[in-house]
């Protein structure tokens, strides 16, 4: 049998915790059963060359930054021209239009994903549900709140996401961070509420004058940040760094990784952190109380709670002892549960099963609109 075409239909190939996702979903995949393509509604080829390097085809639907009806035209001039075996739509603008294309051009298996906190909302779950034969999601969490839409327990699987643990690790010579570094690697977008990070930390700072926060991305609201920083008094603590494809250097200097999120679903950050050997703050939304276990591996704040995220940065900067212990359990616990072949595994089972699947079965849900 033909390895089966796969499209992974993504907004773009910037650098973002989705897009490493499908990439090393796709450079991992049994070829012999699946071949891998990136279709993208937009431009931004931050990950091309990786892309590339793992034989990966690209078809960019549209060269302009944004998405736009052209962009949404050529998806569907090319579902009908070149329909593939598997479509898994990436993102919420993909997860619409590919699902309203895909089954309407007749695709056999069209497989949505919920990976952020905010997808539901956002990717109309209540009224495109049904469109897909399956969804994935990447925490319990979003599998809970779709089965609360309507879908059934055996229409969604959870697949969490992977991480390399053998790329991502604590430094290989031994030496831990050697500064007080706060790191958050995030775009700047309005979840990642970057906002009461700034003012957590300027509150910790006060306490632990030697501590710094290193922010590092890209993304439409960073100028907004950066003017925010430089009003605190703290601003000179405050470095900004743009996005890359090798984040290591970064994650080995962080004495703490933080995230501030309003919204999430699994982010990968989080695991890359605990693979190199951080102990995490984070806000407890989405999916990150299923990894970050209080205590253990990290402190976890409400929303919006600069006061709360403050006194994480205090307590895991001021006590080298039980940052150490919950830098050690993190990597323990990246390894034993989130490793990329698992990960990979779940994907190739579920795509086999969703494939062979005949009209109508159980599983796939309704192939017909």
């Amino acid at each position: 049998m033909a390895a089966r075409r796969t499209v992974l239909l993504l907004q773009d190939l910037l650098f973002g915790g989705t897009q490493r996702h499908a990439l090393e979903l796709a450079r991992r995949i049994d070829r012999r059963r699946f071949a891998p393509e990136f279709w993208m509604l937009s431009s931004g080829a931050d990950f091309a060359p990786q892309a590339r390097e793992a034989d990966v085809p690209m078809r960019w639907l549209s060269d302009k930054r944004a998405v736009t009806p052209g962009a949404i035209l050529s998806l569907r001039r090319e579902l009908a021209r070149s329909r593939p075996d598997i479509l898994m739509p990436l993102t919420a603008v993909p997860n619409i239009w590919g699902r309203v294309f895909g089954r309407l051009s007749g695709v056999p298996a069209v497989l949505a994903t919920c990976r952020g906190g905010g997808n539901i909302t956002r990717q109309h779950e209540r009224f495109l549900a049904r469109l897909a034969h399956h969804h994935i999601a990447n925490t319990r969490a979003l599998k809970d709140a779709l089965v609360a839409l309507g879908r059934r327990e055996d229409q969604v699987t959870v697949i969490p996401n992977g991480v390399d643990t053998d790329f991502f690790t604590p430094d290989p010579d031994g030496v831990g961070p050697v500064r007080q570094v706060i790191l958050c690697v995030a775009r700047f977008v309005e979840d990642k509420d970057h906002q009461t990070l700034l003012a957590a930390f300027d509150m910790a700072w006060a306490k632990v004058p030697g501590a710094e926060l290193w922010l590092v991305g890209d993304g439409p609201l960073k100028g907004r940040v950066e003017f925010s920083a430089r009003r605190l008094a703290s601003h000179e603590r405050i470095k900004f760094f743009p996005g890359g494809s090798d984040l290591r250097p970064f994650y080995r200097q962080a004495a703490v990784l933080t995230l501030s999120s309003l919204r999430e679903g699994l982010p990968n950050v989080i695991l890359e952190g605990m693979a190199s050997g951080a102990p995490i703050a984070a806000t407890a939304v989405g999916g990150i109380p299923e990894v970050v276990e209080e205590g253990v591996t990290g402190l976890l704040s409400p929303v919006r709670d600069a006061s709360r995220l403050a006194g994480s940065f205090v307590r895991l900067l001021s006590d080298e002892d039980a940052r150490a212990r919950m830098a050690r359990e993190a990597r323990a616990v990246a390894v034993r549960d989130y490793s990329m072949a698992a990960m990979v595994a779940r994907h190739e089972e579920l795509l086999d099963r969703l494939a062979s699947a005949p009209i109508g079965a159980g599983q796939a849900g309704p192939r017909r609109l």
